[in-house]
């Protein structure tokens, strides 16, 4: 058969069909791939923050409970800040991209079952971190520098307790963010993460630190989703949105307990040990889409 013969012209028309969508695959996953790195990291900048400031609150300092749209404020008011809330809007919002990825292409091949639920869990993460990612824009009417927006979360549950049966729907929600609460504290017990990371590329150090930060702040940002989960129940039997409250309230909530300034120091050291946990992700995780 000669070399210009039709079937090695087929032949080598559909390998280069393959090289070609190879090529645009690999791309894809890099293109992914810096999504995540870099969301992972604007994710940690924002909970250090969140970390610090409740620390320094628990330690009778200048600081304040306060959640992530809150530390993205106190990001924005820092010298530079409108250079750091483009930064954070950018990041937040690649990682909104990841989560979509994460939800519609199963890059971790987890079982059908618990894929469909990792899947939903995704999606509701990047639409959270994508509106936070607008938030922080600084040519949102939200953002931290314009002074204005209203709470979502409230206004989104009112609208929900409006519908038949809806507060029903508002407690399975509160009962679902308790559950993943209390999969966070397991996660990090079990050390559950540690099968994410690219272990050969990192010294015995950095796996120590890696190891430490999800064990302390996993369960540390699971306490935190567990009273907010309460909170969203109480809202829903009582039939009132304005009871919803976040991170900031939740971690009041610990201050007001027995012993509650150790309580919301020791909830916003680990807190800060979550934001060392994302940028343990976003240099050492293993990406695979």
């Amino acid at each position: 058969m000669s070399a210009n013969s039709p079937g090695n012209v087929r032949q080598e028309a559909v390998h280069r069909i393959q090289s070609a969508t190879a090529s645009v695959d690999a791309g894809s996953s890099s293109a992914f791939e810096i999504c995540g790195r870099l969301g992972y990291a604007t994710k940690g900048l924002v909970y250090l923050v969140v970390g610090g400031l409740a620390a320094a609150a628990a330690w009778g300092a200048s600081g304040q409970t306060t959640g992530s749209e809150g530390a993205i404020q106190t990001l924005g008011q820092q010298p530079f800040g409108y250079i750091l809330l483009w930064v954070v809007a950018i990041g937040l919002a690649a990682y909104s991209i990841w989560r979509l990825v994460e939800a519609f292409y199963n890059g971790e091949n987890y079982s059908s079952h618990t894929s469909t639920l990792k899947r939903v869990g995704y999606v509701v993460s990047a639409v959270i971190y994508g509106a936070l990612a607008w938030k922080a824009a600084p040519f949102s009417a939200s953002s931290p520098q314009s002074g204005s927006g209203g709470d979502s979360k409230q206004s989104a549950a009112a609208w929900v307790m409006s519908l038949t049966g809806g507060e029903w729907i508002v407690a399975a929600v509160g009962a679902t963010i308790i559950g993943y609460g209390l999969y966070l504290i397991y996660k990090g017990a079990t050390d559950k993460f540690t099968d994410k990371y690219n272990s050969a590329q990192m010294s015995e150090t950095e796996q120590k630190v890696a190891r430490y930060s999800g064990r302390i702040g996993l369960p540390a940002r699971g306490v935190t989703f567990g009273v907010i989960g309460v909170f969203v129940i109480i809202a829903a039997m009582s039939l009132d949105p304005n009871k919803i409250k976040g991170t900031g309230e939740a971690l009041d909530v610990l201050a007001s307990q027995p012993y509650g300034m150790w309580v919301l120091l020791a909830v916003a050291l680990g807190l800060a040990c979550y934001g060392i946990f994302c940028f343990v992700q976003a240099r050492y995780r293993s990406f695979a889409t």
